[in-house]
C-alpha cells in the first residue's frame, strides 16, 4: 500500500524521499553571508514544489563551526547567528503547513570544546565530576608527555589533546570536539532532555551522527590499538564484533533502547536514523524497532558503477534492513563526501583527494557524462523501497567545486592533516538560486564560500520550467514515484542483458538502468521517465528508464 504522509501516519518514514539542508548554505535571509534558519523558511516552497517529503537540517546549533557546526556549544538553542528558537519554531511552523516533515541533527558523541560543561570540566581539574562528563586520562611518560594511548583520530593525528594541568582528553574528531563519556549518568539524562526539548517543539525526527560511537571501553588500563590504521572505521572488519575499543560496541544498543521509550511516548512516534559506519550485519542493529528505527546505508553511494556491484549492494542492504523489520536507506550524496555528480564520472580507483588537490583536473574528466550517470543513478535510487535522502544541489546537478583556493578552506580535516587531505567544502559550496547577482540569490552579502561562475548555469532560475533540466527530472520523478509506491520489495529480472540492472516494484512498474557502454535494446512498456533521452527504440548507455 502506498504509505500516507499525513501528520499522524507513524510509518510515513519507510519510503519517504528526505532532503538534507546543510544550513549555513542554503539560503541567507539576513545577508551576512552565513545560511540561516529565516533564509531555510523563505525556500520551503523549493521543497514543497520538489516533491520531498521532509527536510533533514545539519546542526544549526551555536558552534564556532571548527567542524562546520557539529562542534555543538548549546544542544537546545539555535546559533545567534542562523536565528532565535522563535525562527525555528516558524520553520517548523511552515514546514508542516507544507506537508513537510522536519528531521534535525543530533550529534551525541562529542561536545564543543566551548560547551559549559567542556568549561567546568576545565577549571575543576583532574578527578572531578566535571571531568567525569568527558574522557580526561593521565598521559603516559616519565610526565604523562604522551598520549594515553595510540588512538587516532578520524580527522588525522592523534585522538588525545593535553591540557594545561598535565592530563589528556579525548577527541575522535578535531581537538575542538571532546568526546562525552556516554557511561556517565549526567550525561544520558541531558540527552534525554534534548530529545524531549526538540521533540516539544514539532521536530519529526533525529538524525544520530556518529550512532556507532558513544560507548567505549574505558576500563583500565585503556588499551592501545597497537597500529594507527585500526582507529578507522574500516577496521571494524577486522575485529571480532562489538570488540573495538570505541567503535560499534555493543553497550551502545542499551543508549538507542532508552531514547526509543521517549521517541515512542509522542503521537506520532518520533523517527530516527543511525549514521553508523559499520558493516551491513551489525547496522541492522541500530535500526531495529525498539531502537532507532532506521540506519543509514552507504554501500549504495560507494558503489561502483557496475551492474553486478550494484546489484549485489541492493540486494544486500534490503537483506540487511529486513532482518530489523526497517526499511532500507539510499543515498548518493551528502555534506561529507564528493558530489555525485563529479564522482561518478572518475575513473575506477581514482584517488578523489589526489583530483581535488589537482583542482579538479587530474584526471580530466567529463562533466556531462557525470551528470549523465548522476541521473540515472538517482533514478535509480527514487526506485528502490526504501527512503531516499537527497543533498540539498543535487536536484541541480551540481558538481563538486574542487577548485576551492586553499586560502578559503575552512574544514579542519585540511590543517589536521597537515594539509594533506583538502577535506569537504567542496560540496558544501553555497547553493546557486538565481543566475545573476553577488551570490547567485544566496544572499545579499556574498557567501561564506566562494561559488563558482558556471553556478549561474545550475541556478533554480535557469531550471525552473525548462524541459530537460535536472531540477524538472527532480520533480517529475518524485512526482511519479509518490503516485507508484506500493509495497517495500522488488523482483529482479533474470534475463537482463549484461550490465543492464532490471527490476519490478510491483505489477505495472518497472525500472531498467543500462551501466554498460553501449545502447541496450529497450523493454516493452510504457515510457514514463528516462533519466537521458532514449536513442530509437534503444536505451543508451548510462541511462535509466521507468516503464509501465
Amino acid at each position: 500500500m502506498t504509505p500516507d504522509l499525513s501528520s499522524r501516519d507513524p510509518n510515513w518514514w519507510r519510503q519517504a524521499v528526505i532532503y538534507q539542508v546543510y544550513p549555513r548554505s542554503f539560503a541567507d535571509a539576513d545577508g551576512d553571508g552565513l545560511g540561516d534558519i529565516r533564509g531555510i523558511t523563505e525556500r520551503l516552497a523549493h521543497l514543497s514544489a520538489l516533491g520531498v517529503d521532509a527536510l533533514w537540517l545539519s546542526p544549526f546549533y551555536p558552534s564556532e563551526l571548527a567542524d562546520g557546526g557539529y562542534d555543538v556549544a548549546d544542544y537546545r538553542d539555535v546559533d545567534p547567528r542562523l536565528g532565535t528558537l522563535d525562527d525555528f519554531a516558524a520553520m517548523v511552523a511552515e514546514a508542516h503547513r507544507l506537508g513537510l516533515k522536519v528531521i534535525v541533527d543530533l550529534v551525541p558523541n562529542h561536545t564543543s570544546h566551548q560547551h559549559v560543561w567542556f568549561q567546568e570540566a576545565l577549571a575543576a581539574g583532574p578527578g572531578s565530576a566535571a571531568r567525569e562528563r568527558y574522557v580526561f586520562r593521565d598521559g603516559k611518560g616519565v610526565h604523562g608527555e604522551l598520549p594515553p594511548t595510540d588512538w587516532q583520530s578520524v580527522f588525522g593525528g592523534s585522538a588525545w589533546q593535553r591540557v594545561p594541568d598535565g592530563q589528556w582528553y579525548l577527541h575522535l574528531f578535531a581537538p575542538q570536539q571532546p568526546d562525552l563519556n556516554w557511561a556517565n549518568d549526567e550525561v544520558r539524562a541531558d540527552f534525554r532532555t534534548t530529545l524531549r526539548f526538540w521533540s516539544d517543539r514539532g521536530v519529526d525526527g533525529f538524525r544520530v551522527d556518529v550512532a556507532h560511537a558513544l560507548a567505549k571501553d574505558l576500563s583500565e588500563p585503556l588499551r592501545d590499538l597497537g597500529a594507527p590504521e585500526l582507529s578507522g572505521d574500516e577496521a571494524l572488519a577486522a575485529m571480532a564484533p562489538g570488540t573495538h575499543p570505541f567503535f560499534d560496541r555493543d553497550e551502545v544498543h542499551a543508549i538507542y533502547r532508552d531514547w526509543r521509550r521517549i521517541l515512542d511516548a509522542y503521537t506520532p512516534p518520533r523517527t530516527a536514523v543511525a549514521e553508523a559506519w559499520v558493516p551491513g550485519a551489525r547496522r541492522a542493529l541500530y535500526a531495529r524497532a525498539d531502537e532507532l528505527g532506521q540506519a543509514f546505508n552507504f554501500e549504495y553511494l560507494q558503489a561502483g558503477w557496475g551492474a553486478a556491484e550494484l546489484r549485489e549492494v541492493i540486494t544486500d542492504s534490503l537483506t540487511t534492513a529486513q532482518a530489523a523489520h526497517a526499511s532500507a536507506t539510499w543515498v548518493l550524496s551528502n555534506h561529507d563526501v564528493v558530489r555525485h555528480a563529479s564522482r561518478l564520472m572518475l575513473p575506477p580507483g581514482t584517488d578523489e583527494n589526489a583530483w581535488l588537490l589537482s583542482g579538479g583536473h587530474a584526471p580530466a574528466v567529463d562533466a556531462a557524462k557525470g551528470l549523465r550517470r548522476a541521473r540515472a543513478a538517482t533514478l535509480l535510487m527514487l526506485a528502490l523501497p526504501g527512503s531516499s535522502y537527497v543533498y540539498q544541489g543535487e536536484e541541480l546537478g551540481l558538481p563538486e567545486v574542487a577548485d576551492l583556493p586553499v586560502e578559503v578552506l575552512r574544514d579542519p580535516i585540511w590543517e589536521q592533516t597537515g594539509r594533506v587531505r583538502k577535506g569537504r567544502d567542496g560540496c558544501r559550496v553555497p547553493l546557486p538560486w538565481t543566475t545573476t547577482g553577488p551570490s547567485y540569490g544566496f544572499g545579499a552579502g556574498g557567501a561564506w564560500l566562494p561559488q563558482p561562475e558556471s553556478f549561474a548555469a545550475y541556478a533554480v532560475e535557469a531550471q525552473d520550467g525548462a524541459g530537460g533540466s535536472t531540477l524538472e527530472f527532480y520533480r517529475t520523478a518524485l512526482r511519479l514515484r509518490r503516485k507508484l509506491l506500493e509495497g517495500e520489495a522488488l523482483t529482479w529480472a533474470d534475463d537482463s542483458p549484461a550490465g543492464v540492472l532490471d527490476f519490478s516494484r510491483h505489477e505495472g512498474w518497472r525500472c531498467v538502468t543500462n551501466l554498460s557502454d553501449a545502447a541496450v535494446p529497450l523493454p516493452a512498456g510504457e515510457v514514463l521517465i528516462t533519466s537521458g533521452p532514449l536513442e530509437d527504440g534503444l536505451l543508451a548507455a548510462d541511462t535509466t528508464v521507468w516503464l509501465a
